[in-house]
């Protein structure tokens, strides 16, 4: 296996999307909205701000002044934000999934991950046994977001956060956070600990600090919930961010379907709209059982769900192509990173991991 290679492919499905909402949606941003947004408040003057939203949080003052009288704020945070990818090309067109597919989910990501449950394959049953959560989704989602723990990020998480924070179109989003990763050193967390991605997701889950203070879990029973060094305590972790992100024991996440070409799609699209995300969800059908699905004409490739299970369909690449019908497990991996093609891919390496 090239070593190399394998790495450079990782680190490209690591850095593609980090874990906070809205990743995989176009964020698309003009230089005068720009310029309102950040002549609004000055860095001092945000600095200041922030400094009287961490007193009223109760953060001590040891952690406030040892962190943001000398906080700088970091210009290619900023650039990497506006370059994220989106989810439509400059036409508005939604682009194939095919090559995204054979980008992310590859001989070598599956291996790896196969050598990771092998490693761990005692202590990952029975955290499945515990939690529901299938061990190749916990594989899945670490192997995407760390390359199995290899790339976590060096951004500085203060620097990082207040620089999003005060650029100012998702305050409402980055402030909370940096508040949390202040509590997180007020905790006890080492400074030298506290880095991760350009979007202040950290360790080898990639969560954003309010879920480190939620969801991080002691896996190894060492007392310490550590996502930057400990892999029992990211497994664990990452089970317990999916159960309370609604995961069921049971039902796969989905399985890949052949539709028939006379499907009458119309009547089965669905009528809700999503408060978040929405235009990921609306690529999904309504709500059937399999056995409904069955009586369309939609026919499992492979594996089947059972008759009652609740799926809705996708066609990623549009009629004819490959389709998928998807459980509310699947809802849970988007919670993850709310993106069809991140969540596809999390399912289909699972897959690969189990054979």
């Amino acid at each position: 296996m090239n070593v190399g290679l394998l790495m450079r492919s990782l680190l490209s499905a690591a850095a593609l999307c980090v874990a906070v909402p809205a990743c995989g949606q176009p964020t698309i941003v003009t230089p005068e909205e720009n310029s309102a947004s950040t002549a609004a408040m000055s860095w001092p003057a945000y600095k200041a701000r922030l400094m009287a939203l961490a007193r009223s949080e109760g953060i001590s003052d040891r952690t406030i002044y040892a962190v943001i009288p000398d906080l700088e704020r970091n210009q290619r945070v900023i650039e990497l934000d506006r370059r994220q990818p989106g989810s439509s090309s400059s036409s508005g067109r939604i682009p194939p999934f095919a090559p995204y597919q054979r980008r992310q989910v590859t001989p070598q990501i599956i291996d790896l991950g196969q050598d990771e449950y092998r490693q761990h394959a005692a202590y990952l049953r029975s955290l499945e046994q515990r939690t529901g959560v299938d061990a190749e989704i916990i594989l899945a989602i670490y192997g995407k977001e760390t390359a199995y723990g290899a790339i976590t990020g060096n951004f500085d998480l203060f620097e990082a956060l207040g620089t999003l924070a005060w650029e100012g179109r998702r305050r409402d989003l980055f402030e909370p956070e940096f508040i949390a990763a202040l509590k997180l050193l007020d905790q006890g967390h080492p400074r030298s600990r506290l880095k991760g991605s350009w979007a202040g997701a950290a360790g080898k889950t990639q969560f954003m600090p309010t879920n480190i203070l939620r969801l991080a879990a002691d896996g190894d029973g060492d007392g310490d919930a550590d996502i930057w060094n400990s892999e029992r305590d990211a497994f664990a972790s990452i089970a317990n961010y999916l159960v309370d992100a609604g995961w069921e024991g049971g039902p796969r996440w989905g399985i890949p379907v052949r539709v028939p070409a006379d499907l009458d799609r119309e009547a089965i699209k669905t009528r809700l709209a999503a408060r978040r995300c929405p235009a990921v969800f609306a690529r999904h059908s309504q709500w059937l059982p399999m056995s409904e699905w069955r009586r369309l004409g939609v026919t499992p490739v492979g594996r089947s769900l059972d008759g009652d299970t609740l799926a809705t369909l996708i066609e990623p690449d549009g009629p004819g192509r490959t389709a998928y019908l998807t459980t509310q497990n699947y809802r849970a991996i988007l919670d993850y990173n709310c993106s069809n093609f991140y969540a596809l891919s999390i399912g289909l390496v699972a897959d690969g991991i189990e054979r």
